[in-house]
């Protein structure tokens, strides 16, 4: 396993408390970064507390990155913890249920949209100025394969990981003057709890298009996001990484 350093870093790591976002966290740590781990499920947070004990490098955040107000009061409780951001994790997201388009449930569209489209972008906005003005910052969004390719019966997941691709690409020219990386990681199905909870049949099909033939493992995609969020990663910015097994088509 590469080491990356990632001393004396500071990082956000939205949905932490499990799956992607909780390995994410774990490499972080085990190279030398302190990480404010946020989640809107209260009862993760609270096994993770009793699981990583009193550790310094650590906050646990309870919040909703689809409140705006929620999102600003977390940032500054960082802020006043650690005294800066250096790495932003654009991670949390939900899937929705799995069916055809026309027959979607409206309300769970825009649940879907709102929480892993305008979340990120709340996460961006609020805390990209801390990183303008140390002018330092990598930030890694969770996009997905779904993104590039769309699913069948995931017209709302695939719209927003397509939109986090668009948004990645913008911030990540405006950024480009700074020394502020923004790139996006585009996974294929991953053994993440969420994915699991998806229809048998669902993940019986978007298995059968990864030529590699198997999910992608939790501490794949750590190593790519722990290197996209290392000062190492200097000169790629606005780029989309393929994490998708050899089924990404572009």
């Amino acid at each position: 396993m590469n080491t990356y350093d990632l001393a004396g870093r500071v990082a956000i790591i939205t949905g932490g408390a499990q799956g992607i976002g909780l390995t994410v966290a774990e490499r972080f740590l085990s190279n030398g970064a302190s990480v404010s781990i946020w989640d809107v499920d209260q009862k993760l947070l609270d096994n993770l507390s009793k699981r990583l004990g009193s550790n310094k490098s650590v906050q646990l955040l309870h919040g909703d990155i689809g409140s705006l107000e929620s999102v600003e009061k977390n940032t500054k409780a960082v802020i006043d913890h650690f005294g800066k951001i250096d790495i932003l994790i654009n991670n949390a997201a939900i899937v929705g249920p799995n069916t055809t388009t026309w027959e979607y449930p409206p309300e769970e569209f825009m649940k879907v949209v709102h929480i892993g489209l305008n979340g990120t972008f709340f996460m961006c906005r609020t805390v990209v100025p801390h990183m303008i003005k140390q002018n330092y910052g990598r930030i890694v969004n969770l996009s997905s394969v779904a993104g590039k390719e769309g699913n069948p019966g995931a017209p709302a997941y695939s719209s927003m990981k397509a939109a986090v691709i668009g948004l990645t690409k913008s911030l990540g020219k405006e950024l480009a003057k700074y020394d502020i990386a923004v790139n996006c990681v585009t996974p294929a199905v991953a053994k993440t709890t969420m994915a699991l909870s998806q229809e048998p049949e669902f993940l019986k099909m978007i298995l059968s298009k990864i030529p590699r033939g198997r999910m992608l493992e939790l501490e794949e995609a750590a190593s790519m996001i722990t290197w996209l969020s290392s000062s190492e990663n200097s000169f790629t910015t606005g780029a989309v990484f393929d994490l998708s097994g050899g089924r990404a088509t572009y």
